[in-house]
């Protein structure tokens, strides 16, 4: 059986907590954060699943823990009324140790105050303080084993908390102490050292009896909230289901080079070299969202949340709107003010509490910076696993890993995890520096292909095709000018056609004409001979008929040899 421990990611690597009714020890370096683990495991295992439990301490009085502990949320409140009791059991500064002593009679002490609270979790803080009373090992370990058996017989759930020595052995326990790692049942590693100028924690399971546990160093935070273990494991009966529904990038034009925009719950990656507008496509995504009725958290690693107001409105984004309905949260951080577990832990605390539909990050690059180069990588992949979990759209800006445009990866390594990697470019032509934007991979989809020159104005941002030219591609003014050329080269060319049309629709118009003339002579000659034809017809018959009068008036007698018609 398993106790949880309330601490968030530990009772995930152990896949359900500290075990019941047995001891488990932790250890680590002063300032790893023994005493915070071990008082927050007994808080929680009280107040939630109302399980009393003792804290006795070696080295520090109950009165300066309770003092050093209400920074916590979880200390909050009368800790004994919610079934914590403590006991003080600290060497006296001026004790003088004559012959050999044990801990027998703290145990009577413990058992006794364990019965009268009904407790069933014990905490044994700094117990190598008292261990190393001890005249020798020999001693030492017997008392060891004097308090395993006692636990065994009550069968009480325990957290020993020991410390390491840094200058012994690298970090490892006085041999003397080694049963107390062979005596407990779960092992615990806190370690708290600094990289290049920045804080680092882990923690590790070193053993879990009877269960399997994550046995990799996690990362780990200590803030408001207490202890943070940065581990998760995918909940596969609570995914999120993949949809083909789309929602907009803020800029119509790339929304219509990706097929209608990005994928819901989609990862998106925007890369490029500082000014290249990375943070603008951000602004304009976050508007879009919020227009949406979505609600949206801006994370900047670069500027404060009024500049990043004031910047965008030069470019027709209008974030105050935003602010001032509650959608839009934003949020100012900076890389080296905690390392990357601490932002990836205030990110997705800040994303829960203002439950996001969509999340910003500009730059997440700035996590690799000294002292996090290690553990950013793992940070920005579970960053961007942990949004796709809650079913958030997260947009991703990041500077190149080189500034030139043919290395094209990024600080995190996060290119291949990301759903769609939108790149943006500088290209220097005739003295001026213009923007482009190409779509790398978008996942799921069919996408432009094409380079586009990105105009940034007051009216927002304007995506069009690159002008080529004689295998040169041109923007700007050199674009322009190309442009300009191009156009009066055509007008010329159309006013040209449009005169020797001119000429052409003029000859026709004259052949047309003479057309017209020719067929009226042609039909007035036909005309003419068609008047002739009936004339001489005309008289042919009035000859006929003279002669046959003539004939008539001779007697009929004679008849005319010359008669056509024989008559």
């Amino acid at each position: 059986m398993k106790v949880a421990t309330g601490i968030t990611g530990f009772d995930e690597m152990t896949a359900g907590g500290l075990p019941v009714g047995r001891a488990s020890l932790i250890e680590g370096g002063a300032g790893s954060g023994k005493t915070v683990f071990a008082l927050q495991t007994l808080v929680n295992s009280a107040r939630d699943h109302q399980l009393p439990g003792i804290f006795v301490a070696f080295e520090e009085a109950s009165p300066q823990i309770l003092a050093n502990c209400k920074q916590f949320a979880w200390a909050e409140g009368d800790l004994q009324r919610h079934g914590v009791s403590f006991v003080d059991a600290q060497p006296s500064v001026d004790l003088v140790q004559s012959g050999d002593f044990d801990i027998a009679g703290l145990l009577a002490i413990v058992e006794a105050k364990a019965r009268g609270s009904g407790a069933r979790h014990i905490v044994f803080d700094a117990i190598d303080i008292v261990l190393s009373l001890m005249r020798d090992s020999a001693t030492m370990r017997r008392e060891i084993y004097r308090l395993h058996n006692w636990l065994l017989e009550h069968e009480f759930t325990t957290l020993i908390t020991s410390k390491l020595h840094d200058g012994h052995l690298g970090g490892q326990a006085l041999p003397a102490f080694d049963a107390l790692q062979f005596m407990a049942d779960c092992a615990i590693r806190l370690d708290h050292r600094v990289y290049d100028g920045v804080s680092q924690r882990n923690l590790r399971v070193r053993k879990y009896r009877g269960s399997g546990f994550e046995q990799n160093p996690t990362p780990m935070v200590i803030d408001r909230n207490g202890i943070d273990v940065a581990f998760s494991r995918p909940d596969r009966n609570h995914r999120v289901p993949v949809t083909t529904e789309r929602v907009s990038s803020g800029v119509a034009a790339l929304d219509s080079m990706m097929g209608g925009g990005y994928f819901r719950g989609a990862s998106i990656l925007v890369t490029g070299s500082p000014g290249t507008a990375k943070t603008t496509l951000c602004g304009a995504f976050a508007d879009a969202a919020c227009t949406r009725d979505e609600p949206t958290l801006f994370v900047s690693f670069d500027s404060r949340p009024d500049e990043i107001v004031r910047n965008l409105s030069s470019v027709g984004i209008d974030l105050g709107q935003h602010l001032k309905s509650g959608l839009l949260r934003l949020e100012s951080m900076r890389a080296l003010e905690g390392n990357a577990e601490t932002h990836l832990m205030r990110i997705r605390q800040s994303a829960e509490a203002h439950g996001a539909r969509c999340v910003v990050i500009d730059p997440l690059s700035a996590l690799s910076k000294a002292g996090n180069r290690g553990m950013a990588p793992s940070v920005a992949e579970r960053l961007i696993d942990s949004a796709k979990a809650q079913g958030q759209t997260v947009l991703c800006t990041s500077l190149l890993a080189d500034t030139s445009d043919i290395a094209e990866g990024t600080p995190l390594q996060i290119s291949t995890i990301a759903d769609t990697w939108i790149h943006l470019s500088y290209l220097v032509l005739g003295g001026e520096r213009n923007r482009a934007l190409s779509i790398i991979k978008s996942r799921g989809t069919s996408h432009s292909n094409q380079v586009r020159e990105m105009h940034l104005d007051a009216n927002g941002i304007r995506l069009s095709e690159v002008y080529s030219a004689g295998g040169d591609v041109l923007m700007g003014t050199l674009r322009w000018e190309r442009e300009r050329a191009d156009e009066i080269a055509e007008r010329e060319r159309r006013e040209n056609s449009e005169r020797a049309q001119e000429r052409l629709d003029a000859e026709a118009r004259e052949i047309e004409a003479q057309i017209e003339v020719l067929q009226r002579r042609l039909s007035a000659t036909q005309t003419a001979h068609k008047t002739q034809e009936f004339n001489e017809a005309e008289r042919s018959r009035r000859d006929r008929t003279t002669r046959r009068k003539t004939a008539a008036q001779r007697g009929g007698s004679a008849i005319e040899d010359s008669d056509p018609d024989g008559s």
